[in-house]
């Protein structure tokens, strides 16, 4: 499929407004770099390198997701690859992962390269913590994930300078504009990753890791609330589901501000556009903030704007004194589902005025 000339000029201006240092004009994009470039908006900062989530509790809603049916259609979400866990667990037809970072962009990028390498879960987490993948890799297939991640433990650093190129080399080819120091970022994310192995937590600028964060370990090996593993990487059906949408560009991040002004309704029409409705949105803690800055409102918006099935869901995570709900021992965080419905109800009735409302208790 060839991209029109408009859309390469649109590539390329949205690219620019986001505050990347746009490299030489390239002849060729692609639909998958379009979509990225059209759909997104001036970005924003946010204090976290965000490589991993810092939800311990982010699985637990994935028995009551399967309970009420929400699958397929259109799926949105914010930050990194606690995404793919709840892409696996709802089998959507796309997914737009929209943050308001561009270094989320960025990071999304990585991972796409990886799934395009990546024949199965234990070639996915070699290459991601730049480890040497194992000998006889279709004999994988079928491995728990204990054995996978004993595995990464134990496994020798790989060749980093080919790997670094290899990975390069794809990420260009997804047509994405991207500066030297665009792939400086993203080669920096991933020795973020080698560097910290499965032990590796999420980061705040400016201060240490905290002690009740998860590792990428405890991540990997935990189970929803009906004690079941519930990770993308713990099984090999939910990693090909996930891949299978990557290799065909379906997981589309865009830079966006969920209250801003242009992001999630271009995400809207363009689901719209698909003949799909939404069916999950993962909002982690965002919700928090749009309160705090006085935009919950222009969420709200936005959301309406957006089509969406009976049933669909926001996925939140709520920490410190907003855990009204018992979260489970060890759990630094409670995650929640709301129907979107009975958001915009609530917003329009009165019912919800502020960020502790809600918390579904």
């Amino acid at each position: 499929m060839r991209v029109s000339r408009f859309l390469q000029a649109a590539a390329a201006l949205v690219m620019l407004s986001v505050g990347a240092t746009v490299p030489r004009a390239q002849p060729h994009t692609s639909p998958f770099a379009s979509a990225v470039a059209t759909l997104s908006e001036p970005g924003g900062y946010f204090d976290t390198d965000n490589l991993i989530s810092n939800e311990s509790s982010y699985q637990q809603v994935i028995p009551d997701l399967h309970r009420r049916n929400v699958r397929g259609g259109a799926y949105v979400g914010v930050g990194p690859d606690q995404n793919f866990t709840y892409i696996a667990a709802t089998r959507p037809a796309v997914a737009y992962i929209v943050d308001i970072r561009r270094d989320n962009v960025l990071l999304h990028l990585l991972f796409k390269a990886l799934f395009h390498h990546a024949r199965t879960r234990v070639e996915y987490l070699t290459l991601l913590f730049g480890r040497a993948t194992p000998a006889n890799i279709e004999t994988w297939r079928a491995a728990d994930v204990d054995r996978i991640a004993a595995y990464v433990d134990s496994a020798p650093k790989a060749d980093a300078s080919a790997l670094r190129k290899q990975l390069d080399a794809t990420i260009r080819g997804f047509g994405v504009p991207l500066s030297a120091d665009d792939l400086r970022t993203i080669a920096g994310f991933h020795q973020g990753f080698i560097d910290g192995g499965l032990a590796l937590r999420f980061q705040s600028a400016g201060r240490p890791p905290q002690w009740n964060y998860p590792t990428y370990r405890d991540l990997l090996l935990d189970t929803d609330s009906s004690g079941h593993r519930g990770s993308f990487l713990a099984s090999e059906d939910a990693f090909q589901f996930v891949r299978g949408l990557e290799e065909r560009d379906l997981v589309i991040p865009v830079v966006g501000d969920l209250s801003g002004p242009s992001a999630l309704v271009n995400v809207g029409k363009a689901i719209a556009q698909r003949g799909d409705k939404l069916t999950a949105f993962y909002v982690s803690n965002v919700e928090f903030y749009l309160f705090r800055d006085g935009s919950f409102g222009r969420f709200v918006a936005n959301l309406t704007r957006m089509p969406h099935t009976d049933n669909a869901v926001l996925i939140r995570s709520f920490f410190g004194p907003a855990r009204v709900a018992p979260a489970r021992p060890g759990d630094n965080s409670v995650s929640q589902l709301q129907s979107v419905d009975d958001l915009l109800r609530g917003v329009a009735g009165g019912r919800i005025r502020n960020y502790s409302d809600l918390t579904v208790r």
